[in-house]
């Protein structure tokens, strides 16, 4: 099989790459990184030495490609499916990029700064730090709750790379820093999300791992069975 996804089942942003993989029904090899195993470490070191999940490697092409955003337009390019992560229309694809910029660095990163600080070791918190990302997140839900009045999807009724950082971003985000109760337009698009065929699959494999989330406690029984 030409396509490698060196990825992990629990990291979002993985999710976010399998999700436009499914959407596409692109065929690919699953390869899970276990960073505590020096030669499942090792084997994504020697290809993408910055050590960051998750990295897709085309041996058909010769090609390695990291960064979430340049994998699913690589595969755009390359492996075409019947759903376009990017639209045709120049000013629309830079929406949809701008989007998908948003949904990672305001929704995923102060997700993933709350997530982690319940698991550093005692007297290493960064209670500042936390509030910071509470206040990112709650100013990314408003933005969020606006943007999608009237829309099916992030960028209106087509399902683009800005529902790919999405879903996992707010799947995570909504267990840790739950939507403020006002926010219609944002938990029914979350509905929407958690209902696409891809987007279910891509939580169905992650199951397993659930039990690892710092927040475990605090996540619907819903995700929790089939």
């Amino acid at each position: 099989m030409a396509l490698t996804l060196y990825s992990h089942p629990l990291a979002s942003f993985c999710h976010k790459v399998l999700i436009a993989l499914y959407e596409n029904d692109v065929p690919f090899q699953a390869e899970t990184v276990d960073f505590g195993d020096p030669g499942s470490a090792a084997a994504l070191l020697e290809k993408w030495p910055v050590g960051k999940i998750p990295v897709l490697r085309d041996d058909a092409r010769d090609r390695t490609v990291p960064e979430t955003g340049i994998i699913i337009e690589y595969l755009q390019q390359h492996y075409p499916g019947p759903v376009p992560m990017l639209p045709a229309h120049a000013d629309k694809r830079l929406d949809a990029r701008l989007w998908e910029r948003i949904f990672d660095l305001y929704v995923s990163v102060p997700m993933q700064k709350i997530v982690t600080d319940r698991i550093r070791p005692e007297g290493s918190n960064d209670p500042f730090g936390v509030a910071d990302a509470r206040r990112t997140l709650d100013t990314a839900y408003a933005m969020i709750e606006t943007q999608l009045a009237g829309k099916t999807w992030a960028m209106g009724e087509d399902f683009t790379i800005a529902d790919c950082a999405a879903a996992p971003g707010l799947f995570f985000a909504s267990i840790a820093h739950p939507f403020a109760s006002g926010q219609h337009n944002l938990a029914a698009y979350f509905e929407r999300l958690v209902a696409r065929p891809s987007i279910k699959r891509t939580l169905a494999e992650a199951r397993p791992y659930f039990q690892f989330f710092p927040y475990r406690e605090a996540m619907p029984e819903r995700f929790l069975h089939d």
